[in-house]
């Protein structure tokens, strides 16, 4: 199903958040990008405690796979890092704050 990310260019961020945040309205998906980041931000912590750069491997696996089995699986639909790579990686930290903060709901 064609989607307003796949068409539209956006003028900044703030145009593209509402749109990013229509894509994440399963509750399975959204959790999926909170622990996924949660483990990102634990693997670029023990990066930097132990010099060892195989945990940014980790940190990017761990942030994008669990994104995309959120989108894949339980969204249905195609994750906006395809086609907004920039503004995508954004969303995702802007939403986790959000999720984090009670915002958004998980």
């Amino acid at each position: 199903m064609p989607t307003v990310l796949q068409h539209e260019k956006y003028a900044s961020f703030d145009d593209f958040y509402p749109d990013y945040l229509s894509e994440h309205t399963n509750r399975t998906c959204r959790q999926l990008h909170f622990a996924g980041s949660t483990l990102a931000l634990l693997c670029l912590a023990l990066m930097l405690l132990t010099h060892n750069l195989w945990w940014l491997l980790s940190a990017a696996l761990c942030g994008y796979g669990f994104a995309w089995v959120g989108h894949f699986w339980f969204e249905k639909n195609q994750p906006a890092t395809f086609r907004h790579p920039l503004y995508s990686f954004m969303g995702d930290w802007v939403m986790y704050w959000q999720l984090l903060t009670g915002q958004i709901s998980f």
